[in-house]
């Protein structure tokens, strides 16, 4: 897995990446704990909202961004995005309204929404043999699962010694050092083999991806990801907090269990996949992840869940949600020719998120009203729904595509 580390263009995209993701863990734990600060044990509605408004930011701004970037310099739009971004976290440790944390969330999203996808389809432009690609997107899975595990850890040490809006400046810190790395290489821009209209590029994307039969199905298993995500993501700060009565620095620990689990999926993925499949493997993610989810909700009803339990339980769960996303940019790189990738990538950044539109508030929502039993109950059938669509949706046989290939007739 790590020989893909001697391209030096990879290499350092991927630098650029674990530094900005370390910064966003550093994020993710104060934001939370700043929402409970504001708002005591409604923390997880104003959680919610804020991530239900990044969420927004991305399923409107995603297409847009890659209408323009078939016309841009790559490098340079990276590192504009970044540096926005940057800014953005230097401001959050002044915030003391919630309509503050609203409008700063909105535009650092914004940024976000531009430079994820154009970053994910310069990989496979870098990377064109598809083991390597392979190689490289369990890699890009090990960041994402890293920052879950190494970036709650570390805010849990920092926040022993400083108050958790410092961690800000760490976030601020992550951008800028990822917009030196991208700065440090050249990087592809292919070019269209045609100029379209502004409606063809913005729809172009979202057109190829739901004319796709893997793709639809992918959209199925995402929804079920973005439900177990969405319970820990919003939910755990409250659980830790208010039920458990632990410290700031447990809701670290727990989140860590989540990246834990997934890190333990990207090292196993690359021999699953070459065995089982994309679609076996990103069934039998969801299926863990949902099963896991049910487990805890009885768990929770049944008994007084310790912190070693509740992170435990976040492990499997992350371990099901890393099975069942990570081999999305495979079946994205098949689906799209070189000069369609950028328009894919975003279609699946903007639908992927549109599930986190809705399933944030809705966790949030379910925590604050229901309570953790019923909030863990009803993400768990969440998830399970689906995870049942997708075997109809993506019959078996229909994953199987020659390298290149731009669009599943089926």
């Amino acid at each position: 897995m790590l020989s893909v580390l001697g391209n030096r263009v990879y290499r350092h995209l991927l630098a650029a990446q674990v530094v900005a993701l370390a910064g966003t863990g550093l994020a993710t734990v104060a934001l939370g704990l700043l929402a409970f600060d504001l708002a005591g044990e409604a923390a997880g509605m104003v959680l919610g909202t804020a991530l239900t408004i990044k969420m927004a930011a991305y399923v409107t701004v995603a297409p847009l961004a890659a209408a323009f970037a078939e016309r841009l310099d790559r490098r340079k739009m990276l590192v504009v995005l970044d540096t926005v971004r940057a800014a953005v976290a230097v401001c959050l440790p002044f915030v003391t309204e919630i309509w503050q944390i609203y409008v700063l969330i909105f535009v650092l999203q914004s940024a976000s929404a531009g430079f994820t996808p154009a970053f994910q389809a310069t990989i496979p432009d870098v990377l064109t043999d598809e083991q390597d690609y392979t190689k490289a997107l369990s890699l890009s899975r090990l960041a994402y699962d890293l920052e879950s595990l190494l970036s709650p850890a570390l805010a849990a040490a920092l926040l022993l010694v400083m108050s958790f809006d410092s961690l800000f400046w760490g976030t601020s810190f992550g951008f800028l050092a990822s917009a030196l790395l991208v700065v440090s290489v050249a990087l592809p821009s292919p070019k269209p083999t045609k100029r379209r209209g502004i409606y063809d590029r913005t729809t172009r994307g979202i057109r190829i991806y739901l004319n796709t039969a893997r793709l639809r199905g992918l959209l199925t298993l995402t929804w079920s990801a973005a439900a177990l995500s969405a319970m820990v993501i919003v939910n755990t700060v409250v659980i830790v907090r208010a039920n458990l009565g632990l410290p700031d620095s447990a809701v670290g620990i727990a989140l860590a269990g989540f990246g834990g689990g997934s890190m333990l999926a990207a090292f196993a993925l690359p021999s699953l996949l070459d065995r089982f499949g994309d679609r076996s493997v990103m069934l039998a993610g969801a299926a863990i992840g949902t099963v896991t989810m049910a487990i805890s909700a009885a768990l929770f009803a049944a008994l007084a869940m310790p912190l070693w339990g509740l992170t435990a339980l976040w492990a499997v769960v992350g371990f099901g949600y890393s099975s069942t996303l990570t081999p999305s940019g495979r079946l994205l790189t098949r689906t799209a020719k070189p000069e369609d990738r950028p328009a894919v990538f975003a279609a699946q950044f903007t639908l992927s998120h549109a599930c986190w539109l809705v399933l944030y508030p809705l966790a949030g929502w379910l925590m604050t009203t229901k309570g953790t039993e019923q909030a863990l109950l009803w993400m768990s059938l969440a998830a399970l729904l689906g995870l049942c669509a997708a075997p109809l949706i993506w019959p078996r046989g229909k994953h199987e595509t020659a390298p290149g290939e731009r669009i599943d007739k089926a």
